[in-house]
C-alpha cells in the first residue's frame, strides 16, 4: 500500500510541476510579446510619418493570436469542447443506446 501511495505522490507532483512548467513558459512568452512589440512600435513610430497603418500592425497581430493560443493550452480553456459539452455528448449517447435496447425487447 506504502508503494501505491508513493507512486500516486510522485505522479501529483510531475503533474504539478509540469504545470508550473507550462505557466512559466506562458509568462516568458507574454513578456517577450509585449518587449519585442513595445520595441518594434516605438521604432516604427520614431521612424515614419504615418504611423497608424495595419501593416504597422501584422506582427502584433499574428504573434497576438500565437498567444492567445498559447494561453488557450496552458489554461486548459476549451470555448467548444467543455464540461457541459461533454456531459450533454454522454447523455445523447446513452440515450440512444437506451432506445436501441428498447426496441429488441
Amino acid at each position: 500500500m506504502e508503494i501505491i501511495m508513493e507512486q500516486f505522490d510522485e505522479d501529483k507532483y510531475k503533474r504539478a510541476k509540469k504545470k508550473v512548467e507550462d505557466l512559466k513558459g506562458f509568462y516568458i512568452h507574454s513578456m517577450v510579446y509585449l518587449v519585442i512589440n513595445t520595441f518594434i512600435l516605438i521604432n516604427i513610430y520614431n521612424h515614419t510619418d504615418d504611423f497608424w497603418q495595419w501593416p504597422h500592425f501584422v506582427t502584433l497581430a499574428a504573434w497576438g493570436i500565437g498567444l492567445g493560443f498559447h494561453a488557450i493550452k496552458t489554461f486548459a480553456y476549451n470555448p467548444f469542447f467543455g464540461k457541459n459539452w461533454e456531459a450533454k455528448q454522454i447523455e445523447k449517447y446513452m440515450e440512444e443506446d437506451k432506445k436501441e435496447i428498447d426496441k429488441y425487447r
